[in-house]
């Protein structure tokens, strides 16, 4: 009989950390909103480093940085999925760095769609408060949940090029390499078959000269 493996208790401390910075992240992108919409016209451009860094308030009802406008259920059933899967997929974290990452695009996703939730027009296609506009170097205008969302990505990508796992462990290309010598092995050894006994002599149980007392 197969004995099952016990469940893997949940690690309290990268649930923490998830949390923190998911609630910072979704704070400051929801007070950053407010302050936008109450002390801003929208369609206003305000100039912060000169030409170069703006405030612009607009209302978007696409993606991130204005993206695929006019699809805007699409993006709250997905953004509702991404929330659902982080949650789910959270108890299975031990690495601190992973926690961090899926924090961020959690608190991102949930400050964006919390404006297709609440704002105008209605409820599930509501326009998300972009505001951050950098005119010589993005044609497109963000929000802090944009910046959150677009840096965990970048997170995702560095932890994978890393090796490191949800586990925190680390896989190095010389442990791949050996595990996936181990695994030919183990498939070479099975393709094989089982292994008869020759005797001492070399010969098969089956052509061994049979022995009269």
């Amino acid at each position: 009989m197969t004995q099952s493996t016990p469940p893997t208790k949940v690690s309290v401390r990268i649930i923490a950390a998830l949390a923190f910075v998911a609630v910072t992240a979704y704070v400051l992108d929801q007070v950053s909103k407010h302050l936008v919409t109450t002390r801003l016209v929208e369609g206003e451009s305000v100039d912060v480093v000169g030409e170069f860094f703006q405030l612009h308030f607009v209302r978007n009802p696409g993606a991130a940085f204005s993206l695929a406008s006019g699809t805007t259920w699409i993006f709250s059933i997905a953004a509702s999925a991404v929330v659902v899967a982080i949650v789910v997929f959270a108890r299975r974290i031990r690495s601190r760095a992973w926690a961090i990452m899926l924090g961020m695009l959690l608190g991102g996703t949930l400050g964006n769609l919390t404006d297709r939730l609440t704002r105008e027009p209605s409820f599930g296609q509501g326009h998300v408060i972009d505001f951050l506009y950098f005119p010589s170097l993005l044609p497109a205008i963000f929000n802090v949940a944009d910046i959150f969302i677009v840096s965990s990505m970048g997170l995702l990508l560095l932890l994978t090029l890393l090796g490191v796992n949800l586990d925190g462990t680390r896989t190095t290309k010389a442990s791949a390499v050996r595990d996936a010598a181990s695994d030919q092995a183990a498939d070479e050894t099975t393709a094989a078959g089982p292994v008869t006994d020759a005797g001492a002599d070399g010969a098969p149980p089956s052509t061994r000269p049979t022995e009269h007392p």
